[in-house]
């Protein structure tokens, strides 16, 4: 009988491919809509990210993310150094300035100041040079991204001169980096050297960066730090977190990204209850054939079933396949860098199909259930 049931789908092929079509576009939809979703709010936590040795973030209590934060007096170095259970910390500079690069175009950027003596703060890996550049005076590095949207895929940045606060940068390497939620172009200093690059202000120390001693909980350091110099420290994870929850609470992303996937279930609705009904519809004597030669309802819903499962498993698979395609074919792209699908995301599209195919069938299936076998022989 599941034979025939099969036989019967695939014997019109219209609406056999019209199902396909349903289920593969509305999971494409879904999962590469919320595959962007989670990529792009990460975002918000790739300054954590991109500096790996961090274990502790020390900041203002007013800071917020790594690019909502309020400076702090120097003086609060010395006194993260001075709680027990760290075992190093380092100042870290997190600034915006305006560079006017060789052409004369001005652009905004990012300058980040890493420590002097241990380079904590930089990212792991750099594309080209190496961090010992830093060394030289007048040096950056500039993230990959950075330098594609500064000067052009393609275009050798290194020894390119900029003109930071009046004052000459030379670009020595490029640095392997997770691109920020605004795409702005980042510079790696050293931090006495940033001094030099932002505007003048009384306070500039925007973070401390800590590493814990060995068998110290992380958790139990920060509020130790806390109570001890009145500043906001968090773990790098919390760190995280916290940026990736700002995209998400201070911009429009979630409810647009959550419009499409919406869109995305509608469609797949409409477009496989339609189809599927008039599939039904149109075998609606064959069924009924079926129940008069004995077949039970039970079998027929069994058959229903198998239809619905053989068209959503290939559709699912053909829509999550292209949504691997899709982020293959723009790996390229500095936009798309790192892009990768969680595997919540095809668990998501897959539950979406299920309640498509649930619910469609679940009406589609009520004409045959009603169908009385001697209707055939009217």
């Amino acid at each position: 009988m599941l034979w025939i049931a099969i036989r019967m789908l695939t014997g019109d092929a219209q609406k056999f491919y019209g199902l396909l079509f349903g289920i593969a576009f509305s999971t494409l939809l879904i999962t590469q809509q919320g595959t962007i979703f989670v990529n792009l709010v990460e975002r918000g936590a790739s300054g954590v990210y991109n500096a790996p040795v961090a274990e502790i973030w020390v900041m203002d209590p007013t800071s917020r993310t790594t690019d909502v934060n309020y400076a702090m007096p120097s003086t609060a170095l010395d006194k993260v150094r001075s709680v027990p259970g760290v075992e190093w910390a380092v100042p870290h500079l997190r600034s915006a300035a305006s560079v006017r690069t060789r052409g004369g175009d001005l652009e905004q950027v990012a300058i980040i100041g890493v420590d002097d003596a241990t380079l904590i703060g930089l990212p792991r890996n750099l594309y080209e040079g190496s961090k010992d550049v830093l060394s030289t005076p007048d040096t950056v590095i500039i993230d990959d991204g950075g330098a594609i949207n500064m000067f052009g895929e393609g275009v050798d940045v290194i020894g390119e001169r900029l003109e930071l606060n009046d004052q000459r940068a030379v670009i020595r390497g490029v640095a392997d980096t997770i691109p920020s939620f605004t795409s702005t172009a980042v510079l790696y200093t050293k931090y006495s050297q940033a001094l030099n690059y932002v505007p003048g202000t009384r306070n500039r120390l925007t973070f401390v960066i800590v590493g814990a001693a060995d068998g110290q909980d992380h958790k139990e350091l920060t509020e130790r730090i806390e109570a001890q110099t009145g500043l906001k420290a968090e773990t790098r994870d919390e760190f995280a977190r916290a940026g990736i929850d700002f995209i998400i609470e201070n911009t429009g992303i979630p409810i647009n990204f959550g419009i499409t996937v919406a869109l995305g279930f509608v469609v797949g609705v409409a477009i496989v209850g339609l189809t599927f009904s008039l599939f039904i519809r149109d075998n609606i004597k064959q069924f009924g054939a079926l129940k008069a030669i004995g077949v039970t309802n039970a079998k027929i819903v069994r058959m229903v079933a198998v239809q619905a499962g053989m068209v959503g498993s290939i559709g699912y698979g053909l829509g999550v396949l292209g949504t691997v395609l899709f982020l293959k074919a723009f790996s390229g792209n500095p936009f798309f860098k790192g892009f990768y699908v969680p595997w919540q995301i095809p668990l998501i599209s897959l539950v979406a199909v299920i309640l498509i195919l649930a619910l469609t069938g679940f009406f589609a299936l009520r004409s045959v259930l009603n169908t009385e076998p001697a209707s055939v022989f009217r």
